[in-house]
């Protein structure tokens, strides 16, 4: 097999792994690049976006992840690139200035840190022979080598190694031979201590990713999980991949319990999103989460508009002297209009909404729960 077709399957296999394959406009989607290769939205370090070249180094398999179709009891078209062939095809993409950066990934070929010692062996390729000096994202496999984890922060920008599952008994219904504590929990943190401010690879920035829907985890475990990887581990980002039901062991609980609505399963995604931004972005705590009875979240209102109606003593709030914080608990009112708003009344009465240019079902949503005087 040539390195255009290995190509092509491995950059077809990483769809399965859809960490910042997420947005609200198709420009922060991923889209096809030639050959069939993945090309990913990416955010660059120094802020703004760009694309980067997504592949797996292999399809081919040891571990028994029951969520996923390269699982080593499938039957499937497996190959492997090596790391001239990684490096060479990315300096191709690279040179016609046709993507940003690198994101490395593979299936687990041998034993975790065989499979570290490949992708790191491509990325010290692209940094000694070609000199590249730009983005390259490497996946840790989970039960890698202290010493192979260090290797790949000296390489890349951004390392991430996936949760999968928020707690050790859903962990445990996706993998028999993965141990939660000893294989994700522990490099975990060892990435977080070594990444610290002040630290040698503090210029590294690490993320993750929950597949959600394949185990019994509900919303509030996740959440939870979530705030916790961003206080504690010092996480950049935390991602949620739906679980793509058909793909996995048919006995898996998120295969059982489908919803009745197919399109709930990215609903909760989305939505999952929404309080990750909140934590993020707005610096909410975890008892602003508002759950439902059984640890979800609405599905029919997001997560700051459920606060909002669990808390109408809170409201109206006057546009004309709030703090930034107070209006930043309107529904329809995000950080850069909260911005405007505390402008515009420096310097002028805020009469509407729709002085500061809030238009649609933004606007309808805010004016009811705040007043302009």
């Amino acid at each position: 097999m040539d390195t255009q077709r290995k190509l092509e399957i491995l950059a077809d296999a990483s769809r399965y792994d859809l960490s910042c394959a997420c947005g609200t406009t198709d420009d922060d989607h991923r889209r096809r690049g030639a050959g069939g290769t993945w090309l990913y939205p990416a955010s660059l370090p120094g802020g703004g976006t760009s694309v980067i070249l997504k592949t797996l180094l292999s399809n081919s398999c040891v571990n028994d992840c029951r969520y996923c179709p390269l699982r080593n009891d499938q039957d499937c078209r497996r190959c492997t690139l090596g790391p001239e062939e990684i490096a060479g095809v990315f300096m191709d993409y690279a040179r016609q200035r046709k993507a940003f950066g690198l994101f490395l990934t593979s299936a687990v070929i041998r034993s975790p840190d065989y499979t570290m010692d490949r992708m790191t062996a491509a990325a010290e390729i692209l940094r000694g022979k070609f000199g590249y000096r730009g983005y390259i994202h490497l996946k840790i496999i989970p039960g890698s080598s202290d010493a192979a984890i260090a290797k790949a922060l000296s390489l890349a920008s951004a390392v991430s190694l996936n949760v999968e599952a928020p707690k050790r008994s859903a962990f445990e219904t996706l993998s028999k031979m993965k141990d939660f504590d000893r294989d994700i929990v522990s490099p975990m943190k060892l990435i977080s201590r070594l990444t610290a401010k002040g630290n040698r690879y503090e210029r590294v920035k690490q993320t993750t990713q929950f597949i959600v829907g394949a185990s019994n985890e509900s919303d509030s475990d996740i959440v939870r999980a979530t705030f916790g990887l961003y206080r504690r581990l010092n996480l950049n980002r935390v991602y949620f991949s739906a679980y793509q039901r058909g793909l996995g062991d048919p006995s898996l609980p998120g295969e059982r319990n489908r919803p009745a609505n197919p399109g709930d399963v990215l609903t909760r995604e989305h939505r999952l999103y929404q309080a990750d931004f909140l934590i993020r972005k707005y610096k909410w705590d975890m008892e602003d989460i508002l759950f439902e009875a059984d640890g979800s979240l609405s599905l029919e209102v997001d997560p700051k508009q459920r606060w909002a109606q669990r808390h109408p003593e809170f409201f109206p709030v006057r546009l004309s002297s709030a703090s930034r914080d107070a209006l930043l608990r309107i529904p329809g009112i995000g950080p850069i209009t909260a911005g405007r708003i505390i402008k515009t009344r420096r310097q002028a009465h805020i009469g509407s909404l729709k002085d500061i240019g809030l238009r649609g079902k933004r606007l309808e949503k805010a004016s009811k729960y705040s007043v302009t005087e």
